[in-house]
């Protein structure tokens, strides 16, 4: 057996297995697969138990580490890995007792939600994903992870793939919207740019892809809830972004709470491990979500040891936080439920991430203070983030050009969002300062610049319900109530109205709004903020309302009503200067959505890619038509289609071109389409290329996102955009999902989103 040596800065005396110590600075370690199967010789059932265990710290408070309840487990070698505590102190404690005083001397995972970002926080995955940037959405996962592996974390639970059509659902915020194909790419971007292929690197982190599977398409948009649908389903519309990860090189999986074919995911052994495992080829661990194997008691699947033997039978490795596996699995060995073979594989997959990780060379390897202390929150971070969040700002509406703002006059600054900036990072931003956070009246001011008069208001609370508000702003992310009655607030808001050129009315969602258990039946802005942007309205003045969402809104009323609608989503830490920024021009928006605006929460689930019925809607103008598949009380197109963002420049599609009108399996076809910037201002396009399957074996979406470029034109430019189409870009799982294309004509559209009919035709042949 090649022995491989491993240098390192400092010795580690305190391995007692598989390495021979050859000096204070050179350890020797075995490969991999020797390395591991030596040292899972040497545990005990309770050890190997021990490693499948993943509690949460509670944050453990420095110098109390060795006097916890969660230490003395360690020291047991009951824990494989902790979660929720943060700083190079006190991990490296906690490390130390895993290293030292344990039998075994196993190092920890510690791993932490850096969702968007670590404490330089990012715009939330759905603005994210409203780039339509895969460098930048790459580049903002890697500063993520070099912030957080500085600060001690080695994994991070993240990306959430999760395709989501209905906006009910809170954690549309977490996901990046509606369309498998643009989700895929930014799966594998977020993995690349938290793993960069070389985990041994002490910048990287292990990435866990979540939430494997279906959990964006729950009954009634109410989260944990039940999911049921076809497995052509599953496979075309639902799937491709987990694989996507997988293929991509993620290290782990997390398992969704909801239920596929009438079984929890926790315990499908169909999805776990004949999909996960024998289809897709993954390598890594599975970990629960918080409590899952418990979940299954409520679900009905049985008590707590036979939950979790249902679990480790299906493809589970590790147990977050329930201790079902702590608990029951060794009586389950002994009443033969579970077998030791599968114990043992389940331990080798987290001892091969901890080794890939290089946490047997030096368990200390993120534990840097000096790292801690000069990379994480840096100016130059600030400034990428800062840059980020401006490209996905996506321009609503802009009558007459009211935006960008000039720097100079009076501008009113009014809403409970405008001085908030506790709420700017979003949901699921556990590692932010929030009050280092920017809110949009410094930004403004800022930006501005000392020609610019900024006045402020908050003109209302975030909604007339007090209750209701403080369930929005929870973790910390209060919006500060206002105790003086909605007339005096409004009064205040007219008074400094009256006195500007222009007003800023910063409205939405809180930050809490949207997000985990955030789900909603009514999709519109809270009530007192319309009252109050109906009351500026009728100033007279000219009104921009900058909006703050973590999801699709129904905006009807503001559409008709109001001049320019900038949606913000949550830009994370410096998302007052992004916004700033966008709202003076000094960057030109080029947000695109990727998740459909409703007109109506009765529309839901709303989507682009639909499929036409046997009687389709054929009426363009929203008129009714009886007996057409369509709605007798509302118009049937969406209030902002996908794709869907202005600019402040126009951009003309000159007609596409195609290279051959015939394509055969093993050819290409380059589909091309010229584009102008018309307008006054330099601007960046994302250029958006759809195709559709004429005729199928089974049903077909009206079209599909198969490419997409985001290209920098100045004004007065033309460029030429090419794609290139081949046998994949056409290919769809059938009814026996297999995977193929299938012969006939397709169409293909470019254009600026979803609803262009710039197409050509050509014929796949044999």
């Amino acid at each position: 057996m090649k022995i491989k040596l491993i240098v390192l800065l400092i010795g580690f005396s305190f391995f007692g297995y598989s390495q021979k110590k050859v000096s204070k600075k050179t350890v020797i370690l075995k490969p991999k697969t020797e390395f591991v199967s030596d040292l899972i010789s040497k545990m005990t059932l309770d050890e190997k138990i021990g490693q499948l265990n993943l509690p949460t710290s509670g944050d453990i408070t420095t110098g109390q580490a060795n006097s916890s309840d969660v230490a003395k487990n360690i020291e047991d070698g009951k824990v494989g890995g902790l979660f929720n505590i943060k700083s190079v102190k006190k991990i490296k404690e906690v490390q130390k007792i895993a290293v030292e005083k344990s039998r075994l001397k196993i190092p920890l995972l510690f791993g932490m939600d850096v969702i968007h970002g670590y404490e330089t926080t990012f715009p939330i995955p759905l603005g994210l994903s409203s780039t339509w940037d895969m460098d930048l959405i790459e580049r903002s996962a890697q500063i993520a992870a070099q912030e957080a592996s500085a600060d001690g974390i080695n994994w991070t639970f993240s990306p959430m793939v999760d395709i989501s059509r209905d906006p009910r659902w809170g954690r549309v915020s977490e996901g990046s919207g509606e369309d498998p194909f643009l989700g895929s790419r930014i799966a594998e971007a977020m993995v690349k740019g938290y793993q960069q292929k070389d985990l041994s690197k002490n910048n990287t982190i292990l990435s866990c892809v979540k939430h494997f599977a279906l959990y964006g398409a729950p009954e009634a948009g109410r989260d944990y809830n039940t999911v049921d649908m076809s497995r052509i389903r599953m496979y075309n519309d639902y799937f491709p972004p987990y694989k996507a990860a997988i293929d991509a090189g993620v290290g782990s999986v997390m398992a969704s709470f909801n239920e596929v074919d009438g079984i929890p995911a926790t315990g499908n052994k169909w999805l776990m491990t004949n999909v996960l495992r024998n289809q897709w080829g993954f390598k890594g661990f599975v970990v629960t979500d918080y409590t899952g194997i418990n979940e299954m008691v409520d679900h009905g699947m049985g008590d707590l040891q036979t939950v979790s033997a249902l679990a480790m039978n299906a493809g589970i490795e590790m147990d977050m936080v329930g201790e079902g596996f702590l608990k029951t699995l060794k009586k389950s060995v002994d009443e033969k439920k579970v077998s030791i073979e599968q114990i043992d594989n389940a331990v080798r997959l987290i001892l091969n991430a901890k080794y890939d990780l290089g946490l047997f060379h030096d368990p200390y390897k993120y534990c840097d203070e000096n790292r801690a202390k000069t990379e994480i929150f840096t100016k130059s971070n600030r400034a990428e983030a800062r840059a980020i969040a401006a490209q996905s700002l996506v321009l609503l509406k802009n009558n007459k050009q009211l935006l960008p703002l000039k720097k100079s006059g009076t501008i009113a600054l009014i809403g409970p969002l405008a001085d908030a900036k506790e709420n700017m990072a979003g949901t699921w931003s556990v590692a932010t300062n929030m009050e280092k956070s920017i809110s949009l009246l410094t930004g403004l001011k800022e930006v501005a610049g000392t020609n610019t008069k900024v006045l402020y208001a908050k003109g209302s609370n975030l909604d007339y319900d007090a209750a209701f508000e403080e369930r929005a702003t929870m973790f910390g992310k209060t919006l500060h109530r206002d105790s003086r009655t909605s007339a005096e607030l409004l009064a205040e808001a007219l008074q400094i109205a009256g006195e500007s050129d222009i007003i800023v009315a910063a409205l939405g969602e809180s930050a809490e709004l949207s997000g985990e258990s955030s789900s909603r039946t009514n999709l519109e802005i809270p009530q007192a903020q319309r009252d109050l942007l109906q009351a500026l309205l009728k100033t007279g003045k000219p009104v921009v309302l900058v909006l703050f969402t973590g999801r699709p809104l129904v905006l009807v009323q503001e559409n008709e009503t109001v001049p320019a609608i900038l949606n913000t989503w949550f830009a994370g830490s410096e998302a007052g200067y992004s916004i700033a920024d966008v709202l003076f021009g000094d960057v030109n928006p080029s947000g695109k959505l990727t998740a459909t605006f409703p007109r109506s929460v009765g529309q839901v689930p709303i989507y682009y890619n639909q499929k036409n019925t046997g009687r389709p809607l054929m009426n363009k103008e929203g008129k009714f038509e009886k007996f057409r598949s369509n709605f007798i009380d509302e118009r049937n197109e969406p209030l902002y289609p996908f794709g869907f963002g202005l600019s402040y420049t126009n951009f003309k599609y000159d007609k596409v071109e195609i290279s051959a009108v015939k394509m055969k399996a093993d050819e290409k076809l380059k589909i091309s389409v010229e584009v102008e910037n018309t307008g006054d201002y330099n601007g960046k396009e994302v250029i958006q290329l759809y195709i559709r399957d004429l005729v199928g074996s089974v049903t077909r979406p009206v079209k599909e996102l198969k490419g997409f470029q985001k290209i920098a034109v100045n004004k007065g430019e033309k460029q030429k955009v090419t794609f290139e189409i081949g046998i994949e870009d056409l290919k769809f799982y059938n009814a026996d999902l297999q995977f193929i294309a299938e012969l006939g004509t397709f169409e293909v559209f470019v254009g600026t989103d979803s609803n262009t009919e710039n197409k050509v035709v050509f014929e796949l042949i044999k």
